[in-house]
């Protein structure tokens, strides 16, 4: 490239991936996944079906999941499982609450939905200024107890901005938390939620493709007395089907083939997150690298933290934004240096580099992260 800044190779980190999903994945797990004899075997049989029983097992280790509640597994990421949400879980009318792209895509989906009225939908941060609002928050809160709302829905952490919002039930209606990026990398009281949805492409290092719910009995009655209610006229494809899910789910399996690497890869990761000390080890990692990105963007002259609001800074993803500094001409440097995947998410439009502080992450490398992004800036 042209005016190429050749950073010393003392100052690279070892782990040089720091992208927001997928996530950098362990090698120890790769090599697990390479001497496995399970891909190219049939999912319906014992040898995978105790994989998946070991992930859900994990899981409801990991969470600390309440009586009642299910660990259930599903085709398609937690994009697929909006429209799940609209297939099974809303009866009627859902209350959204929208502060970046991804609480706003799920609005959407529902929008689309002919059984379903119009959603109520609470804008906040990027959302809010986007609409000509004025707010200094990051996050938009559900006001609870809505005349004719029965599903509440908001993300517990944006993915796109890197804004974290607070997993505490809304009251009168089903609760469903987005934590697509965020589960796995904090500690939370699932039973404040009905259904806390992930993938396993962030935290959980594995790859894309499957979604994983923890469900509450609330939830999985809401989806029994959709899908059996005569009057309700709605047509709900298998594959959107949330009992059908369920019903697959406790036999140790998915409706359709899944990706069996990615089973492997999830499994392996959740294994080591409990040998590693649960929930509160990977926070204690997670907000360990964050906070170095957060001090050296305070720090530095030209950079800010885009979240300025420390109770709404995400521990695991960090969004900078550079004032005079062109940020595409940095993550552009870095990337020839072999230091990938820190650009900011597309639609924002801003100036700013965006990196994932996942528990894979060492804090060694996001230090010297910063230490190459000195040695870029200084010569820019």
């Amino acid at each position: 490239m042209e005016n190429f800044i050749n950073i010393p190779a003392d100052l690279l980190p070892e782990n040089k991936k720091f992208g927001a999903g997928p996530s950098s994945i362990r090698k120890t797990a790769l090599a697990k996944v390479a001497v496995s004899d399970l891909p190219g075997t049939s999912h319906r049989q014992a040898p995978v079906k105790n994989l998946v029983g070991s992930l859900r097992g994990g899981l409801k280790e990991l969470f600390s999941l309440p009586d009642g509640y299910e660990v259930m597994l599903g085709n398609g990421g937690a994009t697929t499982f909006w429209a799940v949400a609209a297939s099974s879980l809303i009866r009627e009318r859902s209350a959204h609450a929208v502060f970046g792209s991804f609480g706003a895509k799920f609005a959407e989906t529902v929008s689309g939905a002919p059984h379903l009225k119009a959603p109520a939908v609470e804008l906040g941060g990027i959302s809010a200024r986007a609409q000509g609002l004025e707010t200094s928050s990051e996050i938009a809160l559900l006001r609870g107890g809505q005349e004719g709302i029965d599903t509440y829905c908001y993300p517990a952490h944006e993915t796109s901005t890197g804004a974290l919002s607070p997993v505490k039930r809304v009251a009168g209606g089903l609760n469903l938390v987005d934590a697509t990026s965020i589960a796995g990398g904090v500690q939370v009281d699932i039973s404040q939620t009905d259904v806390y949805y992930f993938s396993g492409q962030k935290c959980f290092a594995a790859e894309g493709g499957l979604w994983v719910a923890l469900a509450s009995p609330a939830a999985q009655e809401r989806a029994r007395e959709i899908k059996t209610d005569p009057r309700a006229g709605r047509w709900i494809p298998a594959i959107l089907d949330f009992s059908v899910a369920l019903k697959n789910s406790v036999k140790d399996q998915t409706l359709n083939t899944p990706a069996i690497s990615t089973l492997i890869l999830w499994e392996d990761q959740v294994q080591w997150m409990l040998s590693q000390g649960g929930l509160e080890a990977m926070e204690k990692r997670t907000r360990a690298s964050s906070a170095v990105l957060y001090e050296w963007a305070r720090s530095h002259p030209d950079a800010s933290p885009y979240v300025s609001d420390p109770d709404e800074q995400s521990p695991v993803v960090v969004t900078i934004d550079f004032h005079e500094i062109d940020a595409n001409q940095v993550i552009a440097q870095l990337r020839a240096n072999g230091i990938v995947d820190i650009d900011p998410y597309r639609a924002l439009g801003r100036n700013q580099i965006r990196v994932a502080c996942f528990p894979n992450a060492e804090v060694a490398d996001t230090q010297a992260l910063t230490a190459c992004l000195d040695y870029v800036i200084d010569r820019l």
